[in-house]
Formats: C-alpha cells, sequence, structure tokens
C-alpha cells in the first residue's frame, strides 16, 4: 500500500509497505479521507515534541471497514469515525470518564503511525459507525470533537459573552459549539483572511483584528465587563498570558492550545476577578458523537470548512504550500 511518511523535519516521501494486518479486536480499516491538522504542520517543521522520526502521519480519519473481529456489530463496506486517541482503559482518568488525558495515552500518527496511507489497523473500541455522513464529513470530526469538547469544560449559558482568540480550524470549531449554546461571541486574530472567514460563517457578533488598541477594543465590545468564557486557540505563550486580561469577574479562562513553555500571570488580578483557569486537551468519544449529531441535524454545516484538498500521492507536494498563510487553508483534506 501507499503510505505518505515524514522521513525527518522537511522531508516527506511517497512509500510502498505491506498492507498491516488485522491484530487480535482490531478492525482493518481502508482509509478514504485524510484532514490536515497543525499537529501535520508541526511535525513537518521537527516541532512536535512527542513524535520520533520516521512517522506516518494522519489523524483526521474517515474510513471504511474492511474486516472486523468476531462479534462485532461492524461490517465490511460500512463508512466510520476512528478515535485517533488510543486510551489505555485502565488508569484514573479512564475510568472517571476522562479518557481524553489518559496516562498513558497514544495518538495516532504522533506516537504510532497514523492514516496517511491506504490502509490502517486499529482497536475496534476506537471505532465507531457514521451513518448519515459523507466521508468529508466524517474526516472533520475529530478536529470539530475538540472544539466541542473545550467549550463542554466551563459550561456555557445562553448570553454568556464568550472570547474565542486564534480563528484557526480549531477556533473556529470552538466558535460554532459556542454558537449552539447561545452565546454572544466575539473573535480575535491577528489575520484579515481568518477574520473574514468568521464573518462569512456568521456565528460570531464581533470579529476584532489584534492590534495596539485590542484591550480597548474588548472592553469596548463585552459593555466593559470583558468576557465570561474565553478560550485561547493560538498556541502562541504572549497570547496566552494576555487572555487573562480578557476575562471578566468571575469568568473562566479555557486553555485549548498547548506551548512547551511556562504560562505565567498576575496573581492577585487572577484572585480579585476570581478566575477559573482549565485546560482542554483533545476529546472523548462522547464529544464525537455529539459532533456527528450536530452535523446529521444541520446545526454544523461542514462545507465551508473545506478550503484545500488533494489526493495522497500529492502530500509532499501540498503540504509545504499549505503552511503558508498565504494559502489561506481553513481545513486541507486527503482523499486517499
Amino acid at each position: 500500500m501507499k503510505v505518505v511518511v515524514c522521513e525527518s523535519p522537511g522531508k516527506l516521501t511517497v512509500a510502498e509497505r505491506p498492507c498491516p494486518p488485522r491484530g487480535q479486536a482490531e478492525v482493518l480499516l481502508r482509509v478514504r479521507r485524510v484532514g490536515v491538522c497543525g499537529t501535520d504542520m508541526h511535525i513537518l517543521r521537527g516541532t512536535q515534541p512527542f513524535l520520533s522520526y520516521p512517522r506516518v502521519m494522519g489523524h483526521e480519519l474517515a474510513c471504511e471497514v474492511v474486516e472486523a473481529p468476531p462479534g462485532s456489530d461492524l461490517k465490511a463496506g460500512e463508512a466510520v469515525f476512528t478515535m485517533p486517541y488510543l486510551s489505555c482503559d485502565r488508569c484514573s482518568a479512564c475510568k472517571n470518564g476522562r479518557s481524553n488525558c489518559c496516562r498513558h495515552l497514544e495518538v495516532l500518527g504522533v506516537h504510532r503511525d497514523g492514516g496517511m496511507a491506504e490502509f490502517i489497523s486499529v482497536p475496534d473500541r476506537f471505532v465507531r459507525k457514521a451513518d448519515g455522513l459523507t466521508l468529508d464529513q466524517i474526516a472533520m470530526v475529530e478536529f470539530l470533537s475538540i472544539g466541542a469538547h473545550a467549550v463542554n469544560r466551563p459550561g456555557i449559558r445562553p448570553g454568556d459573552r464568550v472570547l474565542v482568540v486564534g480563528t484557526g480550524p480549531i477556533g473556529v470549531a470552538v466558535m460554532l459549539f459556542a454558537a449552539l449554546e447561545g452565546a454572544r461571541i466575539t473573535v480575535l486574530d491577528g489575520r484579515a483572511d481568518r477574520l473574514e472567514f468568521c464573518r462569512r460563517l456568521g456565528r460570531a457578533e464581533f470579529c476584532l483584528a489584534l492590534d495596539s488598541d485590542t484591550r480597548e477594543g474588548l472592553h469596548e465590545v463585552s459593555g466593559g465587563e470583558m468576557f465570561d468564557r474565553v478560550f485561547d486557540c493560538t498556541g502562541n505563550i504572549r497570547a496566552m498570558e494576555a487572555g487573562f486580561d480578557y476575562v471578566a469577574h468571575g469568568g473562566s479562562y479555557v486553555l485549548v492550545s498547548i506551548v512547551n513553555e511556562r504560562v505565567s500571570f498576575s496573581d492577585p488580578e487572577f484572585h480579585r476577578r476570581e478566575i477559573t483557569l482549565l485546560g482542554s486537551r483533545n476529546a472523548t468519544l462522547a464529544d464525537a458523537a455529539r459532533v456527528m449529531g450536530a452535523i446529521r441535524s444541520g446545526h454544523i454545516d461542514t462545507d465551508p470548512l473545506n478550503t484545500h484538498r488533494a489526493n495522497l500521492a500529492e502530500v509532499p507536494d501540498m503540504m509545504p504550500l499549505w503552511m503558508n498563510p498565504a494559502a489561506g487553508v481553513m481545513k486541507a483534506i486527503v482523499d486517499c
């Protein structure tokens, strides 16, 4: 089978590998679509800290069942969603329903080879039927699930003032699911093209550009109160630290993005406002089920999100182009 391998930072190749055997309690899947994620771009850049090379990337998967284990309700030819976060089901986090932050978590395309391939075999407990969804829609369930999970962390009430900082794919996913909860949404980004993308989606009340007057602008659109729920989706340490100033008294701050640095903030101001600080990592199968339901019902329209696409053999040429901000990529999908 054909696979796309990141041999080392900056080097992508198309290679031939044997089709993987179906392991015990695993499902052999034919990969049909792969969404390209910021994680994949970090791998190509050499800035993903939890990875060894060479690596087959890809964790946003839409697949068809080839062969399922005996007793499985999965049938050959069915379209399925694959949860890429392979949790142990034994640690305290898993036992408490927090498989997204499993102590022994392995991520497809990061800790083990992923889905930029024609076939993959994964444990059947991470595979779910995706009836009523197209292959393109299934390929977008995973990144939307990260947004759905983040929105669930602080709890959002109708009318809450929500600020989303950073409007890449994850920030857009947060915006979409916060809107479903009835929030009044403001988005903040330094890129004009991404703000325009949010305006076209029509879910944000205010789309503000990051500049020297950012804090004053946020103060104005929030009626002087700042925001009940703030979500950082930037992956930028300066933005993450600045976000503490945007939280209203009694509000919550959710760090969806992650950096390999220490985050600092003013403790007196943190306590004065009694801010609730939350991390949000990955997603659960319950989050994915919620996303698939929202897509089926028409509450989430995935069509505008897919801005670029290519086939598997084109990935080594296209990935460097997609990494350029001038390309205006929101979500690229690879057809396998």
